[in-house]
């Protein structure tokens, strides 16, 4: 049994300092890296896969909407070219900075409204999944449970990675509340034992206190959740301790 830890990274930008990235890279396997336009610039996006580099650790596009303001969690009606080109213009960038340090983009990790609405819209979803395809075949895509992503991209043979939180509250579908929930943080011994249940259960309590049958085959912590770096140690102290194998999902 294992498990792969994400967490959603380089949304620094400018003079503008969030997330606790270096201090995360010994705790994760994989790192999504934020492209631009949510968050991140070029020069973070080279310091990121850096530090991916030196803790050997997967990296992967974080993609979002052309929202920096709003850090991409407002939500925006475009079309489905649209948002193919936003795919293959972010993920492409990240790319040209992963191949200076021979480093192959892994995954693929849509970030806050993009994210949100690709698990509901199946046009949607679709339009990410083809602009991730035409760029590489072999990028794995992480997807909520039970979501229009996970579907659409079984139907087209691209290879998913079903996702969990342990900072964020689940629904009783598997998906999760968009809410910054991980700053109430009080009992990490909890919220450690509820992603060992995950993976090893494929069970979670959602927030309205029903059972939810979950898939956890990748766990994302937030580096800008308050207590981030603690909340990560405990986790992968707790899943070792209950013989669970922490390794990238490639």
């Amino acid at each position: 049994m294992k498990v792969d830890l994400n967490c959603d990274m380089g949304e620094s930008f400018g003079m503008y300092q969030l997330g606790n990235d270096e201090e995360m890279m010994p705790y994760i396997t994989s790192a999504n890296i934020a492209c631009g336009y949510h968050g991140g610039d070029p020069g973070t996006m080279r310091r990121t896969v850096e530090l991916a580099k030196e803790y050997n650790v997967q990296i992967g596009a974080h993609p979002g909407f052309p929202d920096l303001m709003g850090f991409g969690r407002r939500y925006m009606h475009c079309n489905p070219s649209e948002i193919k080109d936003y795919i293959t213009y972010q993920v492409g960038a990240l790319k040209a900075f992963a191949g200076l340090y021979d480093m192959p983009i892994a995954h693929c990790k849509p970030h806050g409204a993009l994210y949100m609405m690709a698990m509901e819209d199946e046009k949607i979803a679709r339009a990410i999944l083809e602009g991730i395809v035409e760029l590489d075949d072999n990028i794995i895509v992480f997807a909520m449970n039970n979501s229009a992503v996970a579907e659409a991209g079984e139907k087209m043979g691209v290879r998913i990675a079903r996702e969990t939180y342990s900072d964020r509250e689940h629904t009783e579908t598997g998906s999760i509340i968009l809410t910054r929930k991980g700053s109430e943080i009080d009992d990490y011994d909890a919220m450690a034992d509820r992603v060992v249940r995950m993976v090893k259960e494929g069970k979670v309590t959602a927030h309205s206190g029903e059972e939810a049958d979950v898939v956890a085959e990748t766990v994302c912590i937030h580096a800008d959740t308050p207590g981030a770096v603690k909340l990560a140690e405990k986790i992968r102290r707790a899943l070792l301790n209950n013989g669970i194998e922490i390794s990238a999902i490639r």
